[in-house]
């Protein structure tokens, strides 16, 4: 069985209404991630990704990168005690 990490991500920056959440699910699952993305109330992303760490590594560098049109400020990162649970990438509501 392969070794599994899973993390919480915050993304500041310009990353609401430039289509993060869309472009975030879509890298999450080329990587073949689990998870979800949300927008946070205070502008912010967060997001839990689950999977390989060499795939977690990818997906946090193309997070401080991000889609056209934003503009990451940062990303925090901080280690979650378990799988993000079900199978798949979804986005979730603020």
């Amino acid at each position: 069985m392969s070794e599994t990490r899973t993390v919480d991500v915050v993304i500041t920056g310009r990353v609401q209404g430039v289509g993060f959440r869309v472009w975030t699910k879509h890298q999450a699952e080329l990587h073949g991630l689990s998870g979800h993305v949300r927008n946070r109330e205070d502008g912010s992303v967060a997001a839990t990704f689950s999977g390989a760490p060499e795939a977690i590594e990818a997906m946090l560098k193309a997070c401080a990168q991000g889609p056209r049109g934003s503009d990451v400020t940062a990303v925090t990162v901080s280690e979650a005690g378990g799988p993000a649970g079900r199978r798949g990438f979804e986005i979730r509501g603020a």
